[in-house]
């Protein structure tokens, strides 16, 4: 069996003892990212991203104030293949309900801008925030510029030809607010936890990692299983269609670059897609588990115990959440269940960060084998 060793932690040079509103605040950022996301599904799903066809910062705040301001936006939108190839004919109503979605997407993210900018400024000023955590943050900043540009690069693919954004646009600005967010969860971790030491264990370190890049992975697959609205093609389980693969899967004329680019003119790239997300949910399962079944065994702390937990708990949920949107995925996409599996990745992803954290390092208590104990 083998034996934990420990370290001056090389992971983070976060050392001081942040005040308590700094921590406060990194959570509050956490959280809106965690419910960007979640909106984002909502916009997604409710096929309300390309209602706002312009990309105003400051005058995009304000919302349209009379009769006149809306009809001019409408008629924006009518002028979008969306509209012409999916909506025509559509009420003002229904316009202003995903009006309304993607202007509160675009809302929350520039209401998130001034949650950090602004205590940012103040706690610098008050020094609360050393060198290392400033460069962080100032990361943080550069991430979130990028997945807001990622998100206007995506909108901006849905207003030429095609009537729904581009499945890996999509994917690319999914995946990086998933990058924003797991980047200031870790740091989040570094400021909340300053005082710590590595663990050297090379069994929980290399089956975290496995588990987190094959979630990463299948966070990737999700977000083009998405964008195609792959689920609507084969919405049953475990076949699909009544076949446990395709048959057009087996077809060589299919596997052209034509099918992978032009994903939208035929079934072959919803069924590929489908069962890779499918595969490598199956695949992460049995890692967990086997992970799962190692680790708990071991005399390990208690904090690291509760993670395993909520591990396989959440990875239940989260399997279950996929399986339910896919078999209800008859015609439509059901908001809420969609919306729900894309925040449960989110979570699922935060347990594992929290996991490897505690792989690398622990609080350093002043008995720490009673903490960790042998490994």
């Amino acid at each position: 069996m083998e034996t934990a060793t420990f370290a001056s932690n090389k992971a983070s040079k976060l050392n001081q003892n942040y005040p308590s509103a700094v921590k406060i605040w990194l959570i509050i950022g956490l959280v809106m990212i965690f419910f960007q996301v979640v909106i984002g599904g909502v916009t997604r799903l409710t096929g309300s991203g390309l209602s706002i066809t312009k990309w105003e910062i400051v005058t995009g705040t304000f919302p349209p104030m009379n009769a006149a301001q809306w009809q001019a936006e409408f008629d924006l939108y009518k002028e979008t293949p969306q509209y012409q190839k999916i909506n025509e004919g559509m009420s003002m109503g229904d316009f202003k309900f995903i009006y309304f979605w993607e202007y509160f997407h675009r809302l929350w993210a520039r209401s998130m801008g001034f949650v950090f900018i602004i205590p940012l400024f103040f706690f610098w000023r008050k020094k609360w925030i050393d060198r290392p955590l400033f460069k962080r943050l100032g990361i943080v900043f550069l991430l979130a510029g990028l997945v807001a540009s990622f998100g206007w690069i995506m909108v901006a693919s849905g207003l030429i030809n095609r009537p729904l954004v581009n499945a890996y646009k999509l994917t690319m600005h999914l995946s990086l607010a998933f990058i924003l967010y797991s980047y200031l969860l870790w740091t989040t971790l570094g400021v909340i936890f300053t005082d710590i030491k590595v663990i050297n264990n090379s069994m929980l370190k290399k089956g975290i990692y496995l588990i987190l890049g094959v979630l990463a992975l299948q966070i990737i697959f999700g977000g083009v299983v998405s964008g195609m609205k792959a689920g609507l093609f084969y919405p049953s389980w475990p076949d699909m269609n009544g076949e446990w693969i395709p048959t057009i899967l087996f077809d060589a004329t299919q596997w052209n670059v034509d099918n992978f680019v032009q994903y939208d003119e035929g079934v072959f790239m919803a069924a590929f897609i489908q069962l890779v997300h499918r595969s490598t949910a199956y695949l992460l399962t049995i890692i967990i588990l086997a992970y799962f079944y190692k680790a708990i065994h071991l005399d390990i702390s208690r904090p690291f115990r509760l993670g395993l937990y909520l591990l396989v708990s959440m990875l239940v949920i989260q399997v279950l959440l996929g399986i339910f949107t896919l078999i209800n995925s008859v015609g439509v996409i059901p908001v809420g269940l969609g919306v729900m599996h894309q925040g449960g990745a989110l979570i699922l992803l935060s347990i594992t960060l929290f996991l490897l954290f505690q792989v690398r390092s622990v609080k350093n208590y002043e008995n720490v084998e009673n903490y960790v104990g042998k490994l």
